[in-house]
């Protein structure tokens, strides 16, 4: 599955192209919908900053949180009223949209909206989802396991790729790091840059701490803007953030998130050193 260097994939998410040297995508919105009026105010300050930025956009969020730490955690508006909710997000702005599936029975109704179907890194291992998943011809970002080693990741591209589907994207979240505790090692995404595909670091969960808080999960979001910056360094091809506008009210990963004002500060800084990388 190794490919020779210099024979990079090049991912087309409608009009933006990812991979082999072209300039960072941002992945980025709340980590699930709270409501309608939020999810459309989100993508439409998102769209304005990242044209203002001339950054490439997509435009992610969740329907349903099906991997929370409690049975009273908020999930989200569900599956037929949260696809519903992207489908306006992507009809009114015209911008890709990211969402991630946890069942093989969500799979054909996700396509026919998102342009990108995510696997969740506590389901990348499920074989029918991702192939499922593989078989609408979507591009299929792959978040790597907390529980998996970079190189682990070739497994589950073998698996996309006896689809036919080549439109493969591989996602760096962080790796478990005893209880309660991620790490990220920055040699994972020059590992998995080998297998020949995109690379996207998320930044932002990457600082979460699973269950940190018990019956919930905390964060260190005060090391997203260091680590964003450290991974645009080696080059990534995207940059993965949630964001919210009080990241403290948030139903959901608010101690892992960014706050929008923080944003555009931390976007002009990788998009600096994404340039400077890829001169």
């Amino acid at each position: 599955m190794k490919r020779e260097q210099g024979r990079a994939t090049i991912v087309n998410i409608g009009r933006i192209k990812m991979g082999q040297g072209y300039p960072m995508v941002l992945i980025a919105g709340p980590c699930v919908i709270e409501s309608e009026k939020q999810i459309l105010d989100s993508a439409a300050y998102l769209e304005k900053l990242s044209i203002s930025l001339d950054l490439p956009f997509i435009f992610k969020s969740s329907y349903d949180k099906a991997n929370r730490t409690s049975l009273q955690a908020y999930r989200g508006p569900g599956f037929k009223k949260g696809l519903a909710i992207m489908k306006k997000v992507k009809d009114k702005f015209n911008i890709p949209i990211l969402v991630d599936v946890h069942q093989v029975a969500e799979v054909k109704d996700a396509a026919a909206v998102a342009d990108v179907l995510q696997i969740p890194a506590f389901l990348c291992r499920q074989t029918d989802l991702v192939l499922a998943a593989a078989r609408t011809g979507r591009v299929i970002n792959i978040k790597k396991g907390q529980f998996l080693a970079p190189w682990d990741v070739e497994n589950i591209i073998r698996k996309v790729a006896s689809t036919g589907n080549r439109k493969i994207v591989l996602t760096e979240r962080g790796t478990s790091f005893g209880y309660n505790n991620l790490v990220t090692d920055m040699r994972s995404l020059v590992i998995m840059r080998k297998t020949g595909y995109p690379v996207i670091f998320d930044a932002t969960h990457s600082v979460q701490l699973p269950g940190g808080k018990g019956d919930r999960s905390s964060g260190q979001s005060e090391y997203i803007p260091a680590l964003a910056r450290a991974a645009a360094a080696i080059g990534i091809d995207g940059l993965f953030l949630e964001v919210h506008r009080q990241p403290s009210k948030a139903l959901s990963d608010g101690a892992n998130m960014l706050p929008l004002q923080s944003l555009k500060k931390l976007l002009q800084d990788v998009i600096a050193i994404d340039a400077l990388v890829k001169k």
